[in-house]
């Protein structure tokens, strides 16, 4: 016999809000188990709606602030609680990165039983207009008879109904309501279920995946907005490898690192820093850790198209990187010949493989970096442990994960958590990225 669950209340229930979970979300206790609630602060008290029972918590939404948190403040996005692209909007900036850090320190001393000898100051930049790339969404709907164009609704699997957004960079972001337009004016207006978006120092791209061939009138429609709104236009037919340019032939994406003199190319589908100003701000933070002198060997893992490697070869006798994507590896080469860069050599390699060989690793490093997925890289901690580096930095977009390599570093290895701090990468969502330099003993 199966039992009936309990109803949930229709009333606002009144709590007092102790501290943020890592969503975001205001965690409270009612009667004794914890109550995640969307839109509340810590230290307010607020009456809230009942939306999910579980068995070890439940989840609420905000109906009232009863009495604010002195960190509150109005959104800026008129879509804030319905677009799930931003989730820390209603809290003050500076709070933000405090919650960021404490979230990095509880993660080292919770996960890694660790602790660093000295918190570095964190990076900050602009907090509108600073993402450079995006994946929208593009959704006909029928009920609406509308074209969507943007990110999920917060906690569901449907396109928010948006007109514009404040965090991305702002020739798309104040756009997005001509980009419905053009979408809706296609022939192949249903077949068009993403447009991704990459910016450079000096353009932009926009990727259009198309699930069907396009007709000449879409084609001309699309060069057409490119044209007048000075976008790059790419095609997509399937995978990443199918991308294509439409206008202009020869389109060209890149940035600039101007303090080591380095310019990097990507395609629109590489992987790149969401945010220019931090990710100048994160290599420049890097090399000071990696305290170069000119006469080192250093490594540097999951290298991607150079964005630490070029810089690093500015200021060390010699740089190897390596990474997964062979695709970048060819193109961190490229980026080092068209720099002038002769003492950097890339290899493509699975590092996640622990039964696969480091034949580059043979004459060994004096200094090591890592920049790894939200997986983390336990196994090449352990691998990188044995090589000896005097320093290793350690970049993460997943604290938890680090934590867990830091333990490796520091109970396993030897090393010292020297230094750690927050970068912020992603300004009002939760997502953290942290910097870290340890040392030998």
């Amino acid at each position: 016999m199966s039992r009936k669950r309990k109803p949930m209340p229709s009333a606002a229930i009144r709590a007092t809000v102790d501290t943020l979970n890592h969503d975001g979300r205001g965690v409270a206790r009612i009667d004794g188990k914890a109550t995640f609630i969307e839109g509340a602060l810590p230290g307010e008290e607020v009456d809230f709606i009942l939306v999910a029972r579980h068995k070890r918590y439940d989840e609420g939404r905000v109906s009232d602030v009863l009495r604010a948190a002195p960190e509150r403040v109005a959104p800026h996005c008129a879509h804030f609680g319905l677009c799930g692209g931003c989730s820390l909007q209603h809290l003050r900036a500076d709070a933000q990165i405090a919650m960021k850090q404490q979230i990095l320190l509880n993660d080292l001393h919770y996960i890694g039983d660790v602790t660093p000898e000295d918190i570095l100051p964190p990076l900050t930049g602009p907090h509108w207009g600073y993402r450079r790339r995006a994946r929208l969404g593009a959704k006909f709907v029928e009920k609406k008879q509308a074209m969507l164009v943007g990110f999920r609704e917060k906690r569901s699997a449907y396109l928010a109904d948006l007109s514009r957004c404040e965090v991305l960079h702002p020739r798309v972001g104040q756009n997005l309501q001509a980009l419905r337009e053009l979408l809706r004016g296609l022939d192949g207006y249903q077949r068009i279920p993403q447009v991704e978006v990459a910016a450079g120092d000096q353009a932009i791209g926009l990727v259009f995946r198309h699930l069907d061939p396009l007709s000449e009138h879409d084609l001309a429609a699309l060069r057409a907005f490119g044209e007048q709104r000075d976008f790059y236009i790419y095609l997509q037919a399937a995978g990443p490898d199918s991308v294509l340019p439409l206008w202009p032939e020869n389109p060209r994406l890149s940035y600039r690192l101007p303090e080591f003199d380095v310019e990097l190319e990507f395609r629109p589908t590489d992987f790149t820093q969401v945010n220019g100003d931090i990710n100048g701000a994160m290599v420049k933070r890097a090399l000071e850790l990696l305290d170069l002198r000119g006469d080192e060997r250093v490594l540097d893992l999951f290298c991607g198209l150079g964005n630490f490697t070029l810089p690093i070869a500015r200021r060390a006798a010699w740089v190897t990187g390596v990474d997964g994507d062979a695709q970048l590896v060819a193109r961190a080469r490229d980026n080092a010949r068209r720099n002038g860069i002769e003492n950097a050599e890339f290899h493509a390699a699975d590092l996640d493989d622990v039964a696969s060989m480091w034949p580059w690793a043979a004459r060994g490093f004096d200094k090591i970096l890592l920049d790894p997925p939200r997986t983390g890289a336990l196994e090449v901690v352990r691998r990188i442990a044995k090589l000896g580096a005097a320093r290793i930095v350690y970049v993460s977009c997943n604290p938890a994960t680090f934590a867990r390599d830091a333990a490796e570093l520091v109970h396993q290895h030897g090393y010292r958590l020297r230094q750690a701090g927050v970068m912020d990468m992603f300004p009002h969502t939760t997502h953290v990225e942290c910097i870290a330099l340890f040392e030998r003993g």
